[in-house]
């Protein structure tokens, strides 16, 4: 008599770095799931069986565990309601090795196993296991290094005068054309002002003292999008050491 296939509850996760195209009938997500379900139903799985709960995370980074479908995977593993999960490739569950180790420590503590469509391996055997860490190892290696050059790019265009947005700080504005600084010469007074009680004070302390009683605040700005963010009495001992002094 023919031994009967032990079931095995197959949980199938699927991950967007981007919100992008998560609008269309058909997206990122349902394509994972797709190739997934019918990985499942292929005749050499029998005894598979895809679970009907999704676990999708879409617009949520691959370098952090902190995703809402991800939490409910693991809430789900940890009361025995999956025995397997399925991803399309591996960098849709992290592209982080560490957080990977940590994964693959609470499916083996309980029993569940992994499997990636794609890449046509799991961690039922010890190759499959060596692989995933070899493939993950050379996913963190990219990340880090498009991190690298994002950071020298950064580094490369400030060192040129480049503005490459955010908050912009006190003394200056953002050219209307983009791309640079302009000074505000009213508030360059007030700068030069901190400046010199700063370098004249005995200590930093007494200095930061003297410039809150004087009543200096932050920057009021507007942004494209025609957000205001008033002046803030509240932070202007933090900024005021770190602002940049505008050229006389």
């Amino acid at each position: 008599m023919a031994q009967i296939p032990k079931t095995l509850r197959s949980a199938i996760y699927t991950r967007k770095s981007t919100e992008e195209g998560l609008e269309q009938e058909f997206n990122s997500l349902q394509a994972q799931r797709e190739s997934a379900e019918a990985y499942i139903r292929s005749p050499q799985l029998a005894g598979w069986v895809a679970l009907a709960n999704r676990y999708d995370d879409g617009g949520f980074s691959g370098a952090s565990l902190e995703r809402p479908a991800m939490t409910q995977l693991l809430r789900a593993i940890e009361t025995g309601q999956i025995d397997c999960v399925v991803v399309n490739k591996v960098d849709r569950l992290t592209r982080s090795l560490l957080d990977f180790a940590r994964l693959m420590s609470v499916f083996d503590s309980h029993g569940v196993s992994f499997v990636s469509v794609t890449q046509e391996f799991n961690t039922t055997t010890s190759l499959g296991r060596l692989t995933l860490h070899i493939l993950l190892s050379f996913a963190q290696f990219e990340r880090e290094i498009i991190s690298e050059r994002t950071r020298d790019k950064l580094s490369a265009a400030r060192r040129k005068g480049k503005w490459i947005g955010g908050i912009p700080v006190l003394g200056y504005d953002v050219d209307p054309q983009g791309g640079r600084l302009a000074v505000n010469e009213r508030e360059a007074v007030q700068v030069r002002e901190i400046f010199d009680l700063l370098a004249g004070a005995a200590t930093l302390a007494t200095g930061l003292q003297e410039v809150s009683k004087r009543g200096y605040k932050t920057k009021d700005w507007v942004s494209r999008s025609g957000r205001r963010h008033p002046w803030s009495p509240g932070s202007v001992e933090t900024r005021s050491t770190a602002v940049t002094k505008p050229s006389t």
